[in-house]
């Protein structure tokens, strides 16, 4: 993609060029350059999918959607951007993220 495309698709709304799927976490590509990432488990269609169902993600409504054809699942960039998920961190990593924390309590 040229550098002015992706100039023009900067604005208040992020634009995703591109997603992808690896070992159960969804990657997007945004027109700004960063890459983001979360994973599949926060939400619950996705939390049912598999490998190769996760990896079907496509780029829709000029870069502001997610889109997964074969689990009927449609995801807004802006939303993934904010942070918005249907479910919490799992387990594992929510005590991950919280051991670190509790080291500087006094």
């Amino acid at each position: 993609m040229s550098s002015t495309k992706r100039e023009a698709q900067l604005g208040a709304t992020p634009v995703a060029v591109r997603a992808w799927a690896e070992s159960r976490m969804i990657f997007v590509e945004l027109a700004d350059y960063r890459v983001i990432g979360f994973p599949a488990d926060r939400f619950r269609i996705l939390r049912q999918a598999t490998e190769a169902q996760l990896r079907g993600v496509t780029v829709r409504g000029h870069g502001t959607a997610l889109r997964w054809e074969e689990l009927d699942e449609d995801l807004t960039v802006a939303g993934i951007v904010a942070g918005r998920f249907q479910l919490p961190m799992p387990e594992p990593v929510t005590a991950m993220v919280a051991e670190p924390a509790a080291a500087y309590r006094t």
